[in-house]
């Protein structure tokens, strides 16, 4: 069929009679008069050559046809309602998805996301927090920030900064600390990512204790438990700056150790838009 012989009035009168199954009621939906949807439909009904409606005493129900051209029609009229509200201003908001791991996205993007937003309010930036374990197309990503050592198969990244892991725990906790053998007194908090104490150990110049305190996903939950002084959490003390001014938290030793940093990622199939490329130059210009 023709684009320009689509017949959108008589559908939106299709569609809105299907969804209130009632001439009336889609008749007042659309401001228009109940023979006049009752008309359009009829149109329809005879361009498609086959009823899309039973007319009942009480109402109306849907032929099979009906039945299997009303999901198409809504979805046509959602999208392009959706695409519509997506204009403001005269220009058409480009939606950008962001996946982030949690620590970087509470410790250091939230205090500066309403900077990006200023300078580009046509972007619709949509975040989604991970916990680094990330499947950029399948979660349709567009870009992701991520932890590590920038080596994902398929990935381009951009490094975005260093995040060297030390010891933080409450004041009250810290107060018992005077030499890292200390910490084996202590309840050691540990990430996911198993060889992070004992490689800090190594640099301290001693022996990791037996780990027995909780293993987290999450190095902001971590750090969350410390600062209750449950134990003593490795982390990025980049990430917690607010917390160490407060002094909720303590950073009782300098020893610190590098097993990764912070990555702005993308597939390497996926073409850049400009939403796209202005997250990218904003955030380089930011870190």
């Amino acid at each position: 069929m023709d684009r320009a012989q689509l017949p959108l009035n008589a559908l939106r009168a299709f569609e809105a009679a299907a969804r209130h199954l009632s001439f009336t009621r889609a008749a007042a939906e659309l401001c228009v008069s109940q023979g006049a949807v009752s008309h359009q439909v009829a149109q329809l009904e005879r361009r498609l050559g086959t009823p899309l409606f039973r007319r009942l005493p009480r109402g109306l129900a849907l032929t099979d046809e009906g039945q299997a051209l009303v999901p198409v029609v809504a979805d046509a009229f959602d999208r392009i309602g959706g695409t519509l509200d997506r204009f403001a201003g005269g220009h058409l908001r480009e939606v950008l998805t962001l996946g982030v791991v949690g620590t970087f996205a509470v410790g250091w993007l939230l205090a500066r996301i309403d900077d990006f937003s200023r300078l580009h309010p046509h972007i619709d930036l949509r975040l989604l927090t991970n916990n680094n374990r990330v499947d950029l197309a399948g979660e349709g990503l567009d870009l992701a920030i991520r932890f590590g050592d920038g080596a994902w198969h398929g990935t381009h990244a951009d490094h975005l900064m260093d995040a060297p892991l030390t010891p933080l725990c409450a004041s009250s906790l810290a107060a018992r600390l005077t030499h890292p053998e200390d910490l084996a007194r202590e309840t050691l908090l540990r990430s996911y990512r198993a060889d992070e104490w004992p490689r800090w150990f190594e640099a301290a110049g001693m022996r990791c204790p037996p780990l027995k305190g909780a293993v987290f996903d999450s190095s902001a939950l971590m750090v969350a438990s410390a600062t209750l002084g449950r134990g003593v959490a490795l982390a990025p003390p980049a990430m917690f700056e607010q917390d160490l001014r407060t002094e909720r938290l303590v950073r009782p030793f300098p020893i610190e150790i590098h097993c990764g940093s912070y990555w702005l990622t993308r597939l390497m199939s996926r073409q850049d838009t400009p939403a796209m490329a202005a997250f990218r130059q904003w955030l380089k210009d930011t870190v």
